[in-house]
């Protein structure tokens, strides 16, 4: 009798986490509207090449928006502020490969819809590639496309040039860039390729249960792709303490992220920093791990970490571990 209770106190148990992760991802993190349908409509016909010289503040650069956001070779506004770049960084491989540095900049700081790479351990890099590769990784979300573009890179690049790019970003020092601020409003915004962009005005709506990341700059970003110009996140007030308790007690429910991301949560070896890194990026990875779509090494030691968080956790914890310095 004793022992037919305690089987069913597991299986209850097993039921309530089952109950509190069988949702839906948060479309926010995948940079997504909250009703379904809302996706922005397919744009009309491209319009006239724009020619005009382009200028950011601090560059003696110049480029056009073509050259802005070439595949094969985006323009470097600012290359006094890395090392020289390897070639795929710099200019990828035709026709299966665009530039590294096209969506994640040439100092790998990236943006919320993708990934910050800069000063991640060229071994833990390596094994992300891999599971790329492999298809061991990929998203909750059908709809995030550039996830199945890194499964393609992957697929269609050899292991120096893996290397030679875990190199490179590892080198350069995660400087972050991202102000986190408590809300119980943020402003109203529209989504471009995956990314928050404020509307025009000053129009605000309830924050409810999301992080709303969006460009400071939305031209110097957007438009520029000027990497070094910052975001502001937007997270619900109280959220950032509640986050507080689960990093670094676990509150209950998780391991404290201390005991492989280090004390100061910049890394440690071939583990990750978390501290200073998009909150939208953290709750992704969090979310695709615990639903098993990140099935690589890494991954296997992160799934009972997760197991037992609900989407509020998550949100939590991104939100302290983004604030960290």
């Amino acid at each position: 009798m004793r022992a037919s209770a305690g089987i069913a106190a597991v299986i209850f148990a097993t039921a309530l986490v089952f109950a509190a992760n069988d949702g839906p991802p948060p479309p926010w993190a995948y940079g997504f509207p909250a009703a379904p349908g809302a996706e922005p409509a397919a744009p009309a016909a491209a319009p006239a090449p724009d020619v005009t010289p382009r200028r950011v503040p601090g560059s003696t650069g110049s480029f056009t928006l073509a050259q802005i956001r070439d595949g094969f070779g985006p323009a470097d506004w600012f290359p006094g502020d890395h090392p020289s770049m390897p070639k795929i960084v710099a200019h990828g491989k035709r026709p299966e490969v665009r530039a590294c540095s096209l969506c994640h900049y040439p100092n790998g700081k990236g943006r919320p819809e993708n990934a910050g790479v800069s000063g991640l351990p060229v071994a833990y890099f390596v094994q992300t590639m891999a599971d790329f590769k492999s298809e061991a990784r990929k998203s909750a979300d059908t709809r995030k496309s550039n996830t199945n573009l890194m499964i393609s890179y992957a697929k269609n690049m050899t292991d120096d040039e893996v290397k030679a790019a875990a190199e490179y970003l590892g080198a350069m020092k995660w400087t972050p860039w991202i102000k986190v601020v408590e809300a119980t409003t943020v402003p109203k915004t529209r989504i471009a390729g995956g990314m928050f962009l404020k509307l025009e005005g000053n129009v605000t709506e309830p924050i409810g249960d999301r992080i709303i990341e969006v460009p400071d700059d939305a031209e110097r970003t957007e438009s520029l792709r000027d990497p070094r110009s910052g975001f502001t996140a937007y997270v619900p007030v109280g959220s950032i303490k509640k986050g507080e308790a689960l990093v670094t007690t676990g509150g209950g429910k998780t391991t404290r992220c201390s005991v492989c991301h280090g004390a100061d949560l910049k890394g440690l070896g071939p583990v990750p920093g978390i501290a200073g890194r998009s909150p939208s990026y953290t709750v992704r990875q969090l979310f695709d791990t615990q639903r098993g779509m990140r099935k690589g090494v890494w991954a296997d030691l992160m799934k009972p970490v997760v197991a037992n968080l609900t989407n509020e956790d998550m949100l939590a914890i991104a939100a302290y571990t983004a604030s960290r310095p």
